[in-house]
């Protein structure tokens, strides 16, 4: 059975995005020791699930990247992002344009059932905070790679709504300050 990987960033005081969405805090942009972890991350799994809100910026970004110069430092990453299988789960959204990219308009619960049943390499969903917030409350995903930046935010967006009890497997400082920690819920 497949695994859902959930790999987010986060900030010390536990918000994912700012109120109005923005991540310009993010301190692992341009890192190349944390970048090669993403890296290492995306060759362990074969398909990339997300919400109908973050998939839009998510595919331009990593589509003009790859569009671009080759020397670029995230080119490599890019080249995986636009390279592996993406599904975009939303009630609204019919169709994509994006690259190796499709919409899922089913039940997420069974969606993801189906997906983790199916053979192959784990699952990884990159988000929204909402979308991440309702597989948690679904209890969907098996592995939370949290990326934990070195500043409070003070206030935003948040994925984890009431009790949730996570074993820490792993944690790992790097030389941006970011701590990436793997927990596994506690079942």
């Amino acid at each position: 059975m497949r695994r859902l990987k959930l790999q987010m960033q986060v900030s010390i005081d536990g918000f994912v995005a700012r109120p109005d969405g923005s991540n310009d805090w993010i301190a692992a942009i341009g890192d190349k020791e944390s970048q090669d972890l993403v890296v290492q991350q995306a060759r362990e799994i074969d398909l990339i699930i997300m919400g109908r809100k973050m998939s839009a910026e998510f595919l331009s970004w990593w589509e003009k990247t790859v569009d671009g110069d080759k020397k670029n430092p995230e080119y490599e990453l890019g080249k995986l992002m636009v390279d592996l299988p993406k599904i975009i789960f939303s009630r609204t959204l019919k169709s994509t344009n994006g690259r190796n990219a499709r919409v899922e308009n089913g039940d997420l619960r069974t969606e993801i059932r189906k997906l983790k049943d199916q053979p192959g390499k784990d699952i990884i969903v990159y988000g929204g905070a909402n979308f991440v917030s309702n597989l948690i409350k679904e209890d969907l995903i098996d592995d939370y790679i949290l990326y934990v930046n070195p500043i409070a935010i003070g206030s935003g967006k948040r994925i984890f709504d009431g009790d949730k009890k996570l074993k820490l497997l792993k944690s790992k400082a790097y030389s941006s300050g970011i701590t990436v920690n793997h927990y596994q819920p506690e079942k």
